[in-house]
């Protein structure tokens, strides 16, 4: 589905310009003064950055959101497509894009210096943004300790206590691909194995369906990203959501070795970016301590530049030790990880 606002409409002209074999550009791909993103990203999650931008710089943005096929539009579009940048979340979504041909290489002194070269494609093609980690959500009134390992969740004592959502969702997907990067595919089934046995029941939800679970005593481990923590502690509309954080307590697992395992949102410059010259003053922009803060504080995500304060609600998670690992290499098992949740059934929950 593809969900177009008054700011997209421009944007939006070009794709059906392409469907219908014409052999114009819109308005917003011949204008110097706009940079056109395509976007997997809810808009609301940018707007206030891409608010920032345009009052420091006068460059006008047009936002498409897409939650799905993003980079097949942008290769269908061509050579005429408008997209000048791309915005996605997870390592998953980045690698797509790159491997799909829609992206160009970014080598910018500004950007190298801000972002560390384990949150950068190796050849240029993605850039990290903000980090999130995969951590363990754990009952208040019935987990008592509060250290664990990603290895520790296949241990026996926690058998009928986990609860988790798809094991083929990109967030798990990255995960078991860490697991493998770091033990190998042999010991990560095994360990693979340890999880499901230990599942209170199919996996099932989101994130935050885990800590409702854990609310509700279903189970007392759930596994999640930080930033729904966030979202749940401070939910004005759905304020049940406030007692499922509050029934959990966050656990960053390995804390005491390699750190627990993050992933990004990020961005690419497209293959065909009209609007180029605008397109890096917008990846620039965004990290910036001015946008890196804004990003931190509305999207209860950690910032990747150095230096840039969390938010308050992310401090009261705890400190997190994020796992060195660069990303890019925790990219090449994703595929194994996905054929490794199939293999042992993962997603057919706990065997009776």
């Amino acid at each position: 589905m593809m969900l177009y606002s008054a700011s997209n409409l421009r944007a939006g002209l070009a794709a059906l310009a392409v469907a219908a074999g014409a052999s114009f550009l819109p308005a917003a791909a011949q204008t110097d003064g706009v940079v056109n993103i395509y976007s997997y990203r809810q808009p609301e999650l940018i707007q206030p950055m891409l608010d920032a931008f345009t009052k420091e710089t006068g460059i006008a943005t047009e936002v498409l959101f897409l939650d799905q096929g993003l980079e097949d539009r942008i290769a269908a579009e061509g050579e005429n497509s408008p997209a000048d940048v791309v915005l996605t979340v997870d390592i998953g979504r980045l690698v797509n894009v790159k491997e799909k041909g829609v992206t160009q290489p970014v080598d910018d002194q500004t950007i190298n210096a801000n972002i560390p070269a384990e949150f950068r494609d190796p050849e240029g093609h993605w850039i990290g943004l903000t980090t999130r980690g995969r951590v363990v959500y754990a009952s208040k009134d019935r987990v008592q300790q509060d250290e664990i390992t990603y290895e520790e969740l296949a241990d026996p004592k926690w058998k009928g206590k986990l609860c988790m959502r798809s094991g083929q969702h990109m967030y798990n997907i990255a995960l078991i691909a860490s697991m493998i990067a770091h033990h190998g595919e042999e010991k990560t089934e095994e360990w693979l194995k340890g999880v499901k046995a230990n599942l209170a029941r199919k996996p099932d939800g989101g994130d935050r369906d885990q800590a409702q679970a854990i609310f509700a005593g279903e189970c007392d481990l759930g596994i999640g990203n930080t930033y729904y923590v966030g979202l749940m502690m401070n939910n004005e509309k759905e304020p049940e959501q406030k007692e499922w954080a509050n029934a959990i307590k966050v656990l960053f697992p390995n804390a005491n070795d390699r750190g627990t395992h993050v992933n990004i949102s990020g961005m690419a410059l497209a293959k065909h970016a009209p609007n180029k010259e605008n397109a890096l003053k917008l990846m620039q922009f965004l990290t910036s301590d001015e946008a890196q803060k804004l990003y931190a504080e509305k999207n209860n995500e950690y910032p990747v530049k150095a230096g840039v304060e969390v938010s308050d609600t992310v401090k009261s998670f705890g400190e997190i030790k994020p796992d060195t690992l660069p990303l890019a290499e925790i990219a090449k098992h994703r595929k194994a990880a996905s054929e490794m949740v199939d293999r042992v059934g993962l997603d057919d929950g706990p065997a009776s």
